[in-house]
This record gives structure tokens, sequence and C-alpha cells, in this order.
């Protein structure tokens, strides 16, 4: 079976590189035959991938410890979902996943039909292809899941207990679809530039993937954040550990092209910058798969493999240095058709939001890779912690925010002075209000209140101009209030799931502020029958307790917890000890309110009966889990396709002209009403004639 599997890929990493350079050679030839035999060489590879995939799982799910890579990361005694997770907890799996989701999904590139830019596919296929095969020499030469065992175990060590959490099963999968799927821009974005098509064909394209890759990456990181939270055991949900930040930055450089590029599709700006950002966040998800297998940084996810760092290395430089060598010989043909008329436009408003967020980015990377540097250099270690990246981060994150609400606001291009002051009056007086009320509730710092203001001004924001333009449609059309509201989100889905995401943000860093300024701990020892005391909570505590199964023993408290002297129920912190691990695994009692989590941990116990906690006050952490869910309701709303109607073909030549005939007549009478003011500022709809609001958006036409 072991054989069976490495065969594969061999045929496999063959089948890809063949692919990449027909397809190169193809396109740049038009030959349709060299395409096409491309193109089965591409199904090829996904179809070889897939049947090593399958073989390695099959493996792990029979424990077969005739292989290396089952006997590093299961049991006999592992569960079937943990066992299937198992496929990408280890370094050799992972790679494996990662160059079989990349086969796939190349795969639906070439299969999916186009309506622009599918001349740019083989290019498009070539450089996906050259990362396929990238991977795949990792996996046949260097990280091979598929060796073998010099004897065969009776039992192993298996799968880190750690692992064993529902999170894991779903945050490492996420986060390496989220890194896969950012390929499938670059390239459509290296084809457009290597084949001089330069105009926006390759955009829509590239926003899908980018979109489900940003909404992949942050429902990882947020599922992540929330693993750590209530298994680790340390009170917290983010530390700035390495890997955390790889996952984090090419998020937020995702997050900066998704907003430029529409400035790029509505005024034709910002072409040399969007396919900046595009490479930045591509070689990022390289780099932080770099970080994860490489000695460079001590982390506790890593997996240290010293043989990778020269192919990571020089795949690097060809992606990222290659790829900002084309655009430079490129840069006269992406000129810009149009320059920022006013920065107090919703296109400023985007290409600042843009700027910070690369700029956090920087200023991520340079803490996370100055130590390492400084040694190199110095030969010293240094240490940057968490204060570092919240000082630099935190400043910059609550710029962000104040944009999300600001740019719901804004028009494109200049908008007259007294449309801004009425849009935001509202806003700015429900931010006013909230600043007093918490200040009136006992908040007294200054960041704190600012913060709090800022997003109620984000979350006012949105509301009321959902609300107005709710309204308007419901004036122009008749329509009740709840169809002009559905009609308005199906209209403009990606405006409307941006509004959604702004209040997801909004809400995550309500829980972000509570929970890192006003959060509350102690330590206690206790016997049986004593209380501890905690802000309006107490706790007493009853017993402990042991339990013991073929593969850990595990050890818990229970205590009765009473806030306001009323029982609000029974926890119940534990700790498990694995039979081949060490170090025992925390399980954190948590009861958590719309206000704030009350979180327990077993420090420790005696024979006398006696045990340690730890307990802490988190206040308002549950506004993080909430936000992450709304945040993936506004990306699907964002992402889901439009339903497109059907269109006639024209059947003849004649027809066929004039029907292009007509679409310029009318592509001419749009520009000439919009230079009128025919259309509506916000979204480009034609406005009716001595109409005052947009039957679409509602916004106001003056």
């Amino acid at each position: 079976m072991a054989d069976l599997g490495y065969i594969l890929l061999c045929l496999a990493l063959v089948a890809s590189i063949y692919s990449a350079v027909a397809y190169i050679f193809g396109a740049r030839g038009r030959n349709p035959t060299l395409i096409k035999s491309a193109k089965s060489s591409l199904l090829a590879t996904c179809g070889l991938v897939s049947l090593a995939v399958i073989v390695l799982l099959s493996a792990l799910l029979t424990h077969n410890f005739q292989f290396q890579y089952v006997v590093d990361y299961s049991r006999t005694d592992t569960s079937i979902p943990y066992l299937i997770s198992a496929l990408w907890a280890g370094n050799d799996g992972s790679l494996l996943f990662w160059a079989w989701l990349l086969s796939v999904f190349a795969t639906i590139v070439v299969l999916k039909r186009y309506n622009s830019g599918k001349e740019l596919v083989p290019f498009a296929s070539s450089v996906i292809m050259f990362s396929v095969t990238f991977f795949l020499i990792l996996v046949v030469f260097t990280s091979s899941p598929f060796t073998k065992t010099l004897y065969v175990p009776a039992e192993v060590i298996g799968l880190n207990p750690l692992l064993e959490n529902l999170g894991m099963i779903v945050h490492p999968p996420l986060l390496l679809a989220g890194y896969v799927g950012l390929t499938i821009p670059f390239a459509f974005a290296i084809a457009a530039l290597f084949s001089r098509r330069l105009n926006n064909d390759w955009l829509p394209i590239a926003r899908i993937w980018t979109l489900v890759s940003w909404l992949l990456l942050g429902v990882g990181n947020i599922i992540g954040a929330w693993w750590a939270y209530v298994e680790l055991g340390w009170g917290g949900y983010w530390a700035w550990d390495p890997v955390e930040n790889a996952g984090l930055m090419p998020w937020l450089v995702a997050t900066a092209f998704l907003h430029s590029i529409m400035i790029q599709r509505r005024r034709g700006m910002n072409k040399v910058w969007n396919m900046v950002l595009i490479i930045l966040a591509f070689n990022l998800t390289i780099f932080g798969t770099y970080l994860t297998r490489s000695d460079f940084l001590d982390s506790v996810h890593t997996f240290p493999d010293l043989t990778l760092d020269p192919y990571f290395l020089i795949f690097l430089a060809i992606t990222f240095l290659g790829s900002l060598v084309l655009v430079y010989y490129r840069q006269k043909e992406l000129r810009s058709e149009a320059e920022v008329e006013h920065l107090v436009s919703r296109e400023g408003a985007f290409l600042l939001n843009s700027l910070l967020l690369v700029g956090s980015t920087f200023a991520i990377f340079i803490g996370t890779v100055s130590p390492k540097v400084f040694q190199v250099l110095r030969g010293a270690e240094i240490s940057i912690g968490e204060s570092f990246f919240n000082r630099v981060n935190a400043p910059i994150f609550l710029a962000v925010v104040l944009l999300a609400g600001i740019c719901t606001l804004l028009g494109w291009r200049r908008a007259p002075i007294q449309n801004l002051l009425r849009k935001f009056l509202w806003p700015l007086v429900a931010a006013i209000v909230v600043g007093i009320v918490i200040i009136i509730l006992g908040i007294r710092e200054w960041y704190a209140v600012i913060a709090f203001s800022l997003c109620s001004f984000v979350l006012s924001s949105v509301l009321f101009e959902w609300l107005r333009e709710t309204n308007a449609r419901h004036r122009a059309t008749g329509d009740n209030y709840f169809k002009a509201f559905w009609h308005l989100l199906r209209s403009n889905r990606p405006r409307y799931g941006g509004y959604i995401v702004h209040i997801s943000i909004a809400l995550m860093t309500i829980g972000v502020i509570g929970s890192s300024f006003y959060d509350v701990e102690i330590e206690s020892t206790l016997k049986p029958g004593e209380s501890m005391t905690i802000g309006n909570y107490s706790l007493t505590y009853e017993s402990i307790g042991y339990d013991e199964t073929p593969s850990k023993v595990v050890v818990y408290a229970t205590l009765f917890a009473y806030k306001d002297d009323k029982l609000i129920g029974q926890m119940t912190p534990q700790k498990y000890f694995h039979e081949v691990y060490e170090n025992p695994v925390t399980e954190v009692a948590i009861h958590s309110t719309l206000l704030e989590d009350l979180y327990v941990i077993l420090a420790g116990w005696d024979e006398d009966g006696s045990a340690s906690f730890e307990v802490r006050v988190n206040p308002l952490v549950i506004w993080i889990w909430i936000g992450g869910g709304i945040f993936v309701i506004g990306g699907l709303v964002a992402f889901w396709p439009e339903r497109r109607k059907p269109q006639l073909k024209p059947v003849t030549q004649k027809a066929e002209r004039a029907k292009t005939v007509a679409d310029e007549i009318e592509q001419r009478v749009q520009q000439l009403r919009q230079e009128k003011g025919g259309f509506c500022p916000q979204c480009g709809t034609r406005r009716p004639e001595d109409a005052r609001f947009c039957p679409n958006c509602g916004a106001s036409l003056g």
C-alpha cells in the first residue's frame, strides 16, 4: 500500500510538470491540441493525487502501522473523526493535503465556463500546475507520508491529545483551503501580466476566489481562537504566536485586495497596487507554510523539517521576485485611468483602508521575523511579545473599524457636503450617546470609551443606511418593508454582504476590547466545602473525582457557581492524563452570558482532597463568537452567485452585428446619462425621471 501511494505521487508529479509546460507553450503558440493535452494531464494529476490521499486515509482508518505517518499520528483507540483529521495533522500529510486541494481547485478552474477571462485560463492553469509541481516535489523527495516503518509496532503514541478537539477537525483544513485558494487569483493575475491582457477580465475570477479564500481564512482563524480559548486553559484566544500571525497576514492583505479591486472595476484605478496586493497575499501563504515547517521560529504549532528550507526559499524567490519583475515591465500598461478626486469619497476611504491593512501586515511580519533575524545577524536572542503587537496594531485596527463605518456612508467620487452631514448626523449622535453612557456606567479609560464609541458608530452607520435605503425602496416601489429589505439584499449581494461583515467586525471588536482590558483573575486553594469570590460570583468547592479509560485518566473537580447568591450551575473543570503523553490536557469549565464568561481552570490538587483553581471573569467574550457567526453569514451573502437571466444567442451574422451596434449605442447613452447625472451615484442604476431616491439602493438623487 505504501509503495502504491508513492508510485501514484511520482506519476502525478510527471503529469503536473507536463501540464505546466504544455499549457504555457500551447497558450503562447495558440495550439489547441497542446492545450487539450495539458488539460488532460491536469485532470490526471488531480485523479492520481486523489488516489494517493485515499491510500493514506485508508491506512489511517485501518491502523496500518506499516506507514510511519500512521504510527506517528494515530492509535487503535482513536475515533474515526480524529483518524480523518490525522490526514492533515502532520507535516507530510498536510503537504499532501495541500497538493490535493490545489489539484482539485485547478480542476474546477479548467472545467468552469467563463463569461470573461477564458483566454487567461491556459496561462493561469500553467501557474497553478507549477505550484502543484512544487508541492508534489516536496512530498515525493523530502516529506513523503508513504515512508514505511522498519518494523510494525503493536501500539503507537498517536495523535497529540491537544488536537482531539472539534475545533482541530475544522480549523486546519479551513486554513489550508484558504491558503491554497489564494493561488487561483494569483495565477490569473500572473496570466494577465504575462499575456498582456491587462483589462478587467481577470478581476471577476480573482474576486470570487479571493473571497472564498478570505472567508475560509477568516473562519479558520476564528475557530482557532475558540479552540485556544476552550482547550489550552490560559484564559485567552490570541497570543500573536508566529503561526497565528501566519494565518492572519494573508487575510489582512486579501481584505485590502477585495476593497481595492472595487475601485479598479468602477474607476480603472489602482491597477499596479492590486497586482502587488494579490502577489503579496499569495506569497504570504507560502511564507506562513514555511514558518510552520522550519526551525526559523519556535512555536507550539510548528513541526520543523530542515530539509524543506531550501525548497521553500527558492520557490518564494521565484514567485515573489519574478512576479514583481513582471509588474515592473508592465507598469506602463497598468496606468490608472483616473485619479482619486477627493479623499472624502468611497475610493479615498478604500485606498486608506488598504494602506492601513498592509501597514498592519508589515508590522506583524517585522515582529514575527525580527527575533530570528536579530539572532542570525548579531548572535543574540531578543523577544518580541504580545505588548509590541498590541501597541502597534490596536490603533491601526481601530482606524480600520472606523473606516468600515465611514465607507458605508460615503458615495463614489465627491459628495455634496449637505448629503455628508445628513448621513453622518445620526451615527455620530449614536456614538456620542454610547460614549456618555459607558462613562456614566463607570468606564473611565479613554481607549475603551473611544473603542466602544467607534464600534457603535459602525453599527449605527450600517443600520441607519440600510434602514434609509429600505425605506426609500418602500416608497419608490410600494413593497412592504420586509420585501423591500429582501430585494435590496438580492439586488446587490456584494454590497450588503459587506454591510453584514462590517457589523461582525464591530461586534468582535467589542468582545476583544472588553475581554482584553476588563478581565479579572484570581487563584485560590480550597478544601471541600470552602468558597471563593470573584466579582459578583462565588464558587463553592464540592469534591475531587477520578475516571479512568484504557488510554487516559481524568481528574475533575466539582464546584457550584453562584451569582449574586443565586445558583447558576455546576462547573466541572478537568485534566486528562494520557498514557503516552507526559503533559496533561486541560479541560476548562466555562459559564457564558452576553455580558461575561466565568472561566474556571483546575490547577492542582492534594491527597487531602484540597484543590487549586485559577478563575477568571472575561467580559464580552461571547461577542467574538457571535461576530464570527455573523461574519460567516456576511461572507456567504457576498459570495453567493446571482442567478443569471438566460440570453438568446444571435442566429445570423446580421443579428450579431445588430446586437453589437445596439450594445454600443446603449453604452454611449448610459455614458451620456451618467455624465448628466442620470444614474445613481451609489449603485449606478438608471434613475427614473424626477425621482428623488434610487429605486434600487435608496440613495438620494439630489
